[in-house]
């Protein structure tokens, strides 16, 4: 199944992509529910090196590059435009490199890692976001919330060995950025100059959301932020996406028919389709009572239960032009939270590859 979504998906990315606002590609979104019938379940080539002693030069973006030759003086390297989307390239090229990986891509798993290093930012304390990726340490790799997530931090290693110049912050919010476009999602503009932190950063167990709860608890972890219920709302749609798993979450199943493509799916879903109680020996959630292939968690439901969260829904449902227009801005703002950005740092957008 995943070699044939795998196969499907690529031709309608590489029809699709050069007339982003073609007709193609609309239509294409009107039908993703039928993407797939029913889911189952080193160094450097030139000999230099790259030294962290410039580190906190440019608001630490700049690097001394290193030789192997003793005679020959490092140089100062600052990173450009150019090298951060070879970087993306990179991790393009690499999503689906495993077929029985999921549904075929390694990029829902990066949206989440990206996402889940970001929403520990607590407006109040100025702690936690994804300044210092600091779920490479324990406590926080092991904090429930993360589990299933060291697919995703592996994933990316042989990209940071390649290019050991760019932070583990920069990379985990640029894999996010690269994983949303190349699953045809919106543009997402992006800023580099993050630096990573030691252990001493991270961050208590409990600020990630909660899929068992309602709410209020959505309302409180995502206020702490600073967000309003339509960015609340706007940032759900990231369900779309990749599917739970029993021995991560505990969860199971996707939200959605096109688990790697992004569309405005996952709200029609919600508002269309019958939910009941699946009946199984796992924590208690939704699928859908057609097909009973797809799921819902609690905490889904409640932005369908909760009116002001479900006119948002209404508003998402009803044009994915509006939907990737605030999700753009609203994915931007939550990868950008609690950074220290250097002032005059420029803002970039990426020419996708595959999608």
């Amino acid at each position: 199944m995943a070699s044939a979504t795998r196969t499907f998906a690529r031709a309608l990315r590489t029809s699709a992509r050069p007339a982003i606002n073609a007709a193609p590609r609309a239509a294409f979104r009107q039908s993703a529910r039928f993407y797939s019938a029913k889911p189952t379940g080193g160094s450097s080539s030139n000999g230099l090196l790259y030294g962290l002693a410039g580190a906190g030069l440019l608001g630490g973006g700049a690097f001394y590059l290193y030789s192997n030759d003793s005679n020959v003086a490092p140089k100062l390297f600052v990173p450009k435009f150019e090298d951060y989307q070879k970087v993306y390239n990179e991790i393009a090229s690499r999503l689906e490199e495993k077929e029985d990986y999921d549904d075929g891509s390694y990029g829902p798993v990066l949206v989440r890692l990206a996402w889940h290093a970001s929403g520990t930012y607590d407006k109040e304390t100025g702690t936690g976001g994804s300044n210092g990726a600091t779920m490479r340490f324990s406590p926080e790799s092991d904090h429930g919330a993360n589990a299933g997530l060291k697919a995703a931090r592996d994933f990316l290693e042989p990209v940071k060995a390649k290019f050991p110049w760019i932070t583990y912050s920069d990379l985990w919010i640029l894999a996010g950025v690269c994983a949303i476009q190349e699953m045809m999602g919106p543009t997402i503009p992006y800023r580099a100059g993050r630096q990573d932190r030691d252990v001493a950063a991270c961050t208590p167990d409990g600020r990630l959301p909660d899929a068992a709860q309602a709410q209020d608890h959505l309302r409180n972890i995502f206020y702490r932020m600073g967000f309003n219920d339509q960015e609340i709302v706007a940032l759900c749609g990231a369900h779309a996406l990749g599917r739970c798993h029993t021995d991560r979450s505990g969860y199971s199943g996707p939200w959605t028919f096109s688990p790697t493509v992004l569309t405005n799916d996952y709200y029609k879903l919600l508002l269309e389709e019958k939910w009941q109680w699946k009946k199984w020996n796992g924590p208690k959630q939704y699928e859908d009572k057609k097909t009973q292939t797809l799921m819902m968690l609690p905490a889904d439901m409640a932005i369908i239960q909760d009116k002001k969260f479900k006119e948002w829904v209404k508003v998402y449902a009803a044009d994915n032009d509006k939907f990737f227009e605030d999700f753009s801005a609203v994915v931007k703002k939550l990868f950008e939270l609690g950074v220290p950005f250097k002032e005059g740092t420029e803002t970039w957008t990426f020419k996708p590859v595959n999608a």
